[in-house]
């Protein structure tokens, strides 16, 4: 995800146009932001354009889809044309002793008709914006300055910490503290990405609702004030935070 870049309206359309004249496939990769996620009534990120509004929706391939689908319980799917699968089942033979095993698949199918009956994907979207609002609020605040941007889609968001707002010089140690201190004093789990892992990336569970996000907002308010008094050496020798 590159830390949580959300591409321009029309870039999916031209790079999937590239890839199918090269003779290609083209493949999304929907572990993390697929099934609502992102919000905007669709089931996949490919659907959403920037700031969660609808892109006409330009079909991949085949779309992988992992670990939420069964809300910790271990499986995974491919959904593919069926062009695709007939060209599979005619290749090489593939066996997966776990594939389709009927206890898996009833919580998968259980996950997703508990999706749609409490209106998860619509509350992405609304708790989604009330997250990035609040989140803004914090970096115009003098002691949210390390926030460069608050960028994403529903509840796929990441917060972009530089030094410089001007030279966009990543705060790699900072973020890295603030990603610990979030887990050891609040129990909120994050994560950190971008090509510097300057980015924090928000992907709370689709239940997540207002109360969650002022809980998330002041703990993060909480913890950029501590990080002001925290000197640079001591930084450095927290070393960085494996997520």
């Amino acid at each position: 995800v590159a830390g949580v870049i959300v591409p321009p309206s029309g870039y999916l359309r031209r790079c999937y146009a590239a890839v199918r004249a090269a003779g290609g496939v083209c493949i999304a990769d929907e572990v993390q932001t697929g099934l609502g996620r992102c919000g905007n009534g669709g089931w996949w990120a490919f659907e959403s354009g920037p700031s969660g509004n609808a892109r006409k929706p330009t079909a991949p391939d085949i779309v992988t889809v992992g670990k939420p689908l069964g809300n910790g319980m271990p499986i995974a799917a491919v959904v593919c044309t069926r062009e695709i699968a007939q060209s599979f089942a005619a290749g090489p033979e593939y066996f997966n002793t776990f594939g389709g095993n009927p206890v898996c698949a009833a919580a998968a199918l259980a996950m997703l008709s508990e999706l749609e009956r409490l209106g998860l994907r619509a509350r992405a979207t609304a708790t989604g914006a009330e997250l990035r609002a609040a989140l803004g609020m914090l970096a115009s605040a003098p002691h949210g300055l390390l926030i460069g941007d608050v960028r994403g889609e529903g509840l796929f968001v990441g917060l972009d910490f530089v030094t410089d707002r001007e030279t966009r010089a990543p705060a790699t140690a900072e973020a890295s503290y603030l990603c610990s201190r979030l887990k050891e004093r609040h129990r909120i789990l994050t994560s950190l990405d971008g090509p510097s892992d300057n980015v924090l990336v928000i992907k709370p569970p689709l239940t997540f609702d207002s109360e969650a996000v002022r809980m998330l907002v002041s703990a993060l308010d909480e913890e950029l004030r501590a990080l002001a008094l925290v000197s640079p050496d001591e930084l450095q020798r927290r070393g960085h935070t494996p997520t």
